[in-house]
């Protein structure tokens, strides 16, 4: 998603040449990329000038939207889950369940607010400090 949010005025990308600018098997990389079009993140053109492109612009795309799509509920320990489960017979006094439930509230605070758009951003803030001339 990055890459692609890196690259969205260009049209759609090949899978070939994200796999090659993240260093990933190109195998692997359609696997996610064909999750993400399920999660209707992303379409697909074929054809000589075809690839994949997002949806939506950067700016509408949230890194919590994604991260839910590819992993499920933002939740850093199972007993600060909504999803049923098992109640653990400490929970009534636990107080690190509390502190567990803070940390969860502020990860989705800031992947909730944060978009690709400021990702691709911030990446270009630090290209810009380290003087690096390639394109991510």
């Amino acid at each position: 998603m990055q890459d692609l949010a890196l690259h969205y005025d260009q049209g759609p990308i090949q899978s070939e040449d994200i796999a090659k600018r993240q260093h990933l098997p190109v195998r692997y990389l359609e696997q996610i990329l064909l999750s993400l079009k399920r999660a209707g993140f992303l379409e697909s053109k074929r054809g000589v000038s075809g690839g994949y492109y997002l949806t939506k612009h950067p700016r509408e795309i949230t890194i919590g939207a994604i991260i839910r799509a590819m992993e499920g509920p933002i939740i850093p320990i199972f007993c600060v889950g909504s999803e049923k489960r098992e109640i653990c017979i400490e929970e009534p006094h636990c107080s690190l369940r509390d502190i567990w439930a803070d940390v969860r509230d502020a990860v989705v605070q800031i992947v909730d607010r944060t978009t690709l758009e400021d990702l691709c951003r911030r990446i270009r803030i630090k290209q810009e400090r380290q003087g690096v001339t390639y394109q991510i």
